[in-house]
């Protein structure tokens, strides 16, 4: 299933979103306006406005509230991302420079400030403010996540329940924002609207954890990158294993996060203490809990071709080599 086939029953809505968006990231200063040229010609695969948009299609036709809602997400999403770059001092976004490589760390905090109070200003400017208020809430869960990995990476004494709230916020909260803003913009029924943000939940929990996965390679993905385990964050198949090991195992491998994790040889024996402890297969089972749970709530809505397309999209993100 590819993703233009995913996107077809909102793709008129998607060419007059990308239109909104554009005007949306405008400025009247000329190096902003560059810079704001430069992300929007470097768009990802947008997952997060389809889901607005099917979300949005699910209880009947697109509305104007429906183009403030996939702005107002991408918007937030895209700041979120160019500050991210800024902290990690990363030099690449999806194969391009990052803002902060071409135009430094000043510029691209300013770029994301900017940003963020455009996503204000649209969502005020059109009196949007349920859906201000549900896509304000997944930045804050967005930071306080991220915080929470912070504390817990320094002492690396992190459970399955931390590692799932961690993620939940981190990364399921704005895919939950964007399925419950999409509904939010067409019904004012709240039990609705919250059963597509759970919907949008699961799906995000799911996600993560095949992302996860990835870091530990497989027969059909490649090498093992290992990026996680150098950057000391603690990933779902890491910790399954760590909780199966005797404790001078348990105590090895922590060590080796901890202080050995620049090491390409070291990083390889983790990955091969986590796969030879059923470490993947466990966190398979995981990510595919969350999606069957994901579906029942799906199975819930209208039948229509949105409902279809994120059944299908929900497979998507879950079966995805890269």
């Amino acid at each position: 299933m590819s993703l233009d086939t995913i996107k077809q029953p909102v793709a008129a809505e998607l060419e007059v979103f990308e239109q909104r968006f554009r005007e949306a990231m405008r400025s009247q200063v000329p190096l902003l306006d560059k810079i704001t040229w430069y992300i929007v010609q470097r768009k990802g695969k947008q997952v997060r406005p389809v889901l607005v948009l099917l979300s949005a299609r699910l209880f009947g036709p697109i509305q104007e509230a429906s183009y403030t809602a996939a702005s107002l997400v991408e918007l937030l999403h895209t700041a979120t991302l160019v500050h991210d770059d800024v902290v990690d001092d990363a030099n690449e976004r999806r194969g391009f420079f990052s803002i902060n490589a071409l135009w430094k760390n000043k510029i691209a905090v300013l770029v994301g400030d900017f940003l963020l109070s455009q996503g204000l200003m649209l969502s005020v400017r059109h009196q949007q403010y349920r859906l201000l208020e549900i896509v304000s809430r997944a930045v804050r869960e967005m930071a306080e996540g991220e915080l929470l990995q912070m504390e817990k990476a320094r002492r690396l004494d992190i459970r399955e329940d931390i590692y799932y709230d961690i993620i939940r916020q981190k990364t399921a909260s704005l895919i939950a924002a964007a399925c419950s803003a999409g509904a939010a913009s067409i019904t004012a029924d709240e039990a609705i609207i919250e059963r597509v943000r759970l919907f949008g939940e699961k799906t995000g929990m799911a996600f993560q954890i095949r992302d996860d996965l990835f870091d530990f390679g497989s027969d059909d993905v490649g090498k093992p990158l290992g990026i996680d385990i150098k950057e000391k964050k603690m990933t779902l198949p890491l910790i399954y294993a760590l909780n199966q090991a005797d404790r001078s195992t348990r105590r090895l491998i922590i060590n080796i996060v901890k202080n050995e994790s620049h090491k390409t040889e070291k990083v390889a024996e983790v990955i091969r203490f986590v796969r030879q402890s059923g470490g993947l297969e466990y966190a398979h089972e995981a990510m595919y809990r969350f999606r069957r749970e994901a579906f029942d709530i799906l199975d819930e809505m209208p039948d229509n071709p949105a409902r279809q397309s994120l059944k299908d999209l929900l497979m998507f993100v879950t079966e995805r080599k890269k």
